[in-house]
């Protein structure tokens, strides 16, 4: 340990002096922003939602304060599993050769934050880009399905490339395929070493330059011929930073770096080709008339292929197709609807949106890369580019898109479930676990969200109504920010663990409010016949998970105010407990007197809870407290006390009147 903490003294020492010398860049930078420090307030207090909100905004996420504490460093302090794994998801850096990333595994709070961190892949952990740059590097050499569409000749050798990839990457070549977006072919200089054109055809496509420039056994140009090649095309093609490229070779890390600067860099190129090209051409046309679209090979955006998506239908009807609505002769309807009941004109024409595409950046998928490496009809050649209908809205298909194409999205929760089902769908795992973190952030950390509303009152949902002076409109119904029923069936069916957790937690901080409901008890019913074959004896998963956070939603405020040592081994406190509680409060009562000031029923504000984060105070005296059920308790304790057994109490009449036991 001795050896091993000297050692990385020695090198901190030596990475300090690089970084001085303008050598190397500091990967942990000292960060005094107002948004990067909110970033470590939320990583202390486990705010999930907020995290996620302030990685959206692009806050750095490798940044250190003046202690040297990077955001990594102080969820794993603090022991916040979930959020140190949003944080690696996100790009936080966890290298055990640094400094910052041994002393965050150090300062793990527990073994399962400390093996996350051990076992979590580098790459992933420093590159959140590196699949797709992986992807980007495969098309050089990718063979089935064929997506090139440009083929660039010198003498025997011919390199099989693609137009926007091309386009984005060089000006020299967006000028020239912005002037004959059709050729495809061009002719290269003979006079350049096909090995030239190589090397810079594979930065390009974000390959990383090995360090023999020349292999002896497969060429019989020498190195200085090869370089002599590249400084040409790298003039010619107007590529600035291919030179440090090759010449950072020899030290990893430097190499390391430049090659992330260029993946950075060339994630930015090919999204503004995608913004303006992509989106910036989509068509939206009656649903109708999308077979009339006829789109030809050789347009500006160099698409090989188009995308649908169907809008909601403005009517309110079927989603059906309306492709497949009767047909008319001479104005007469014929077919099985010819007798629906006419509008009189005032029926909103359904819409479809198309998108042109690349099937190179659609094969991240394996469902379209499947589609276009078969017999299928999208795989055959066409005289118009073919029209492929995907299952989902026009929002939810450009996040698809944006990620093919990006890597980086952020997700609206409006849209978040039926992201979840799209990529599924499109066997796109990464953004589905983005769309599963965009829903369970909702309900974690410090939001609003879970707050324990028997203590304290809720702050104002944004969905719900006010007045001028932002007090709630009396008798208004607060709009749930998202369907729980919904979560809760859509981690069944795609077999999602992180959203059946939070469902379960959503549901357990606000039981209260599902108790009584004939949906939750058909959704325990639901849970019970999940498991085959179910004996009398079996639980119910469901009803397990929310027992479980239904007990740490109370159990936490009496932890944290010292009174764990009277609850019992059911987790619940003990009469005589509840008792010198309420005897002590009337005592306390009695001594102060009337000098307390008014009662506020219902909204005692000592110890309110927000997201299961308790804050423990002393209680006003003369203040009223009741439970749910209206009855008066002696204090906030016993009240706690009350509430959780009546709601057990209430799970307990619901699995009676369903005839389960669990």
């Amino acid at each position: 340990m001795v050896l091993r903490k000297h050692e990385l003294e020695v090198k901190l020492k030596d990475d300090l002096e690089l970084v001085r010398s303008g050598v190397l860049r500091e990967e942990n930078p000292l960060d005094t922003s107002e948004g990067f420090n909110e970033l470590l307030q939320a990583c202390r207090r486990g705010d999930l939602r907020r995290v996620q909100e302030l990685i959206s905004e692009g806050v750095n996420l490798n940044g250190k304060d003046k202690f040297d504490y990077t955001p990594l460093i102080i969820a794993s302090l603090c022991g916040h599993f979930e959020l140190v794994r949003l944080l690696l998801e996100s790009g936080a850096l966890a290298e055990r050769d640094t400094f910052q990333g041994e002393r965050c595994i150090y300062n793990a709070l527990n073994d399962r934050i400390r093996n996350l961190l051990l076992e979590y892949d580098f790459s992933k952990s420093t590159d959140p880009l590196q699949p797709w740059a992986a992807h980007i590097t495969s098309l050089l050499s990718r063979e089935t399905p064929a997506t090139s569409d440009i083929s660039l000749v010198e003498g025997k050798d011919s390199f099989s490339l693609h137009k926007f990839v091309l386009s984005s990457r060089s000006p020299y070549f967006q000028r020239k395929l912005a002037e004959t977006p059709e050729t495809p072919t061009m002719k290269l200089q003979t006079s350049i070493p096909s090995e030239s054109y190589a090397l810079v055809l594979r930065y390009l496509y974000l390959g990383e330059i090995p360090r023999d420039i020349v292999n002896p056994g497969y060429t019989m140009r020498t190195e200085e011929e090869v370089l002599k090649g590249v400084d040409k095309l790298a003039k010619d093609l107007q590529i600035d930073k291919l030179w440090e490229a090759i010449l950072s070779q020899n030290d990893r890390r430097l190499a390391r770096q430049r090659h992330q600067d260029e993946v950075n860099t060339a994630q930015k190129q090919i999204e503004k080709f995608f913004r303006e090209k992509v989106l910036g051409h989509k068509m939206t046309v009656d649903t109708t008339k999308v077979q009339d679209v006829k789109w030809p090979y050789g347009n500006a955006m160099f698409a090989d292929c188009l995308l649908r998506a169907d809008e909601a239908d403005p009517n309110g009807g079927s989603t059906q197709d309306e492709q497949e609505a009767p047909s008319t002769i001479n104005g007469i309807p014929i077919g099985p609807g010819a007798g629906k009941p006419q509008t009189n004109g005032t029926a909103k024409t359904r819409k479809s949106v198309l998108y042109p595409v690349h099937k190179a950046m659609l094969i991240r998928s394996p469902y379209f890369e499947t589609m276009f490496s078969s017999q299928f009809m999208e795989a055959q050649t066409s005289d118009h580019l073919h029209i492929i209908q995907v299952d989902c809205l026009p929002e939810v298909l450009e996040l698809v898109l944006t990620f093919l194409y990006t890597e980086n999205v952020h997700v609206p929760l409006e849209y978040a479930l039926d992201l979840l089902y799209t990529s599924d769908m499109l066997f796109l795992d990464k953004l589905k676990t983005k769309a599963a973190v965009a829903i369970s952030t909702l309900g974690s950390g410090n939001n609003n969200v879970l707050v324990d509303r028997t203590h304290g009152q809720q702050q104002p949902n944004p969905d719900q109504q006010t007045k001028d002076d932002g007090s709630a409109v009396p008798g208004a119904v607060e709009v749930e920010p998202i369907n729980v029923y919904d979560v809760l069936h859509a981690a069944w069916d795609l077999r999602v663990q992180r959203l059946e957790e939070f469902a379960a937690r959503y549901l357990a901080y606000r039981l209260e409010d599902y108790i009584d409901e004939d949906d939750f008890a058909q959704l325990i019913n639901e849970s019970a016949s999940r498991l085959k074959s179910r004996e009398e004896t079996d639980t119910i998963e469901l009803l397990d998970d929310i027992r479980y956070y239904l007990s740490e939603r109370f159990r936490l405020r009496f932890e944290d105010a010292g009174l764990d040592e009277m609850l019992d081994e059911d987790g619940e406190i003990a009469p005589e407990a509840a008792e010198a509680m309420a005897a002590a409060a009337a005592e306390n009562s009695a001594v102060n007197g009337n000098a307390s000031p008014p009662a506020k029923e219902n909204g005692a504000q000592a110890g309110a809870t927000n997201g299961g984060g308790p804050q423990a105070t002393q209680l006003i005296p003369g203040t009223t407290v009741r439970t749910l059920d209206g009855e008066v308790a002696a204090d906030e304790f016993e009240s706690d006390a009350l509430n959780y057994q009546l709601l057990l109490q209430k799970i307990d009449v619901m699995l009676d009147k369903l005839k389960l036991d669990a």
